[in-house]
């Protein structure tokens, strides 16, 4: 049992320094004040599923690629942290159904309209309008939750061009956070949070662990920013001393294994003898084959002036995304020879199917589960959101603002100012 407890000071644990642990920190630090007291937790490495792979003293994207244009909190994340983007490297993308390719892109944009609206007819066009419009909406924060098509609409429109990545890594926009709020960074695994009520507040007793040892501190406002679910033992926190109990575990997570294989790519078994007529550099499939989902030779984090793709018969980087680790007849299938292959699985987001509503985004008084958000949709501008959304009402809570909680009227604001 945990001993005395602490006097309050503020203090404010943050568990997990992904995208969205990093920014909740910033944006707590933006309203409680530069001498509020953070800590960061973190098991793994800072970034989360933003993560690279060294190849050849190389960085390479293992992670969450790229954002999209109307990524407004990322933008302004790179803006606020000095930092760049990264100069596109222009590349034709196709989709192959496993014999042959459906739908190849071209370099003239009006001519690939036509061959979408040829493909797949005017639905099409409906669907890329509704995306957009999903998307402008979704600026205003004003969406429904609980519109199952959310979800899709959000993964749809990280299909379309308007993409951009960090230079040096996306993963820097996190430890940039980090290091501009000055946060404590503690590399351990949360084991347990206990609620000790004291002076009319809550507050929390974090325990932890690492090599080191065991340790333990008092926090008065607690963000879990990590996932919480049965098949990952290791996200597990029990949650001890609340009445009721708190069952914060969600369902099942999609894994999704990443594979970065330097060599050359087997040509043949797209429909091209001849490497040197290979005319893509991303290839997305439909159903079949289900082996892997999407082929791509990537770029790497830091691209100089001179920097120039690999061309398809030369040896080059590819980033295999595939719902399984690939075998090496599967490799051999889609590779003819190759020098090195490096792996990374992780959680890449919730499966997504009939469920009556979302998990509890507050578990209790100051104490929120920030991943919560991800099974409306899952990205990195939802989780931002979702971030500046706990800082604010943890804040409106502390101070007892409570009429800027759960506005009636707050849609008919947010619509007039639009």
């Amino acid at each position: 049992m945990p001993g005395p407890a602490k006097s309050v000071r503020e203090g404010q644990a943050v568990v997990g320094a992904g995208i969205g642990g990093s920014a909740v920190a910033h944006f707590l630090q933006q309203h409680f004040g530069p001498r509020v007291q953070i800590d960061v937790f973190e098991k793994g490495t800072v970034g989360g599923r933003l993560a690279t792979i060294s190849v050849n003293k190389q960085h390479y994207e293992s992670g969450a690629a790229s954002f999209h244009s109307l990524s407004l909190h990322m933008q302004d994340f790179v803006k606020q942290l000095g930092l760049r983007h990264r100069r596109e490297v222009v590349g034709r993308s196709a989709i192959f159904s496993g014999e042959h390719f459906v739908l190849e892109e071209t370099d003239w944009y009006l001519l690939n309209l036509f061959r979408l609206w040829w493909h797949y007819g005017i639905s099409f066009l409906r669907l890329q309008m509704w995306v957009e419009e999903v998307m402008e909406k979704f600026m205003s924060y004003g969406q429904s939750a609980a519109m199952p098509a959310f979800a899709g609409a959000m993964s749809l429109a990280g299909a379309q061009g308007s993409l951009w990545s960090v230079e040096g890594g996306n993963k820097l926009v996190c430890s940039g956070l980090l290091k501009l709020t000055k946060a404590n960074v503690i590399h351990a695994t949360v084991t347990t949070v206990t609620l000790q009520q004291t002076e009319g507040k809550p507050l929390y007793y974090v325990e932890y662990e690492n090599e080191v040892g065991n340790g333990s501190d008092f926090y008065d406002i607690v963000v879990i920013a990590t996932p919480l679910h049965l098949d990952n033992s290791s996200s597990t926190i029990s949650f001890e001393g609340f009445d009721p109990p708190i069952d914060a575990v969600q369902g099942p997570f999609q894994p999704t294994v990443v594979s970065l294989v330097h060599g050359y790519l087997n040509s043949s078994y797209f429909g091209f003898p001849d490497p040197k007529l290979f005319p893509f550099a991303s290839i997305l499939t439909t159903d079949f084959p289900n082996f892997f989902c999407a082929l791509d030779n990537i770029c790497p984090v830091n691209i100089s002036a001179n920097f120039r793709r690999k061309q398809p018969q030369e040896a080059a980087v590819w980033r295999v995304q595939s719902p399984k680790p690939l075998l090496r007849s599967q490799l051999k299938t889609l590779f003819r020879s190759y020098y090195s292959v490096q792996t990374a699985e992780w959680q890449a987001h919730p499966l997504y199917g009939s469920h009556t509503g979302l998990p509890r985004f507050a578990l209790h008084d100051q104490l929120f589960h920030l991943n919560a958000l991800e099974w409306a949709a899952s990205s990195v501008e939802v989780m931002a959101v979702a971030a500046k959304n706990v800082a604010l009402l943890a804040y409106n809570r502390w101070y007892q603002d409570l009429d800027k909680i759960d506005q009636k009227d707050l849609m008919h604001k947010v619509k007039t100012e639009l």
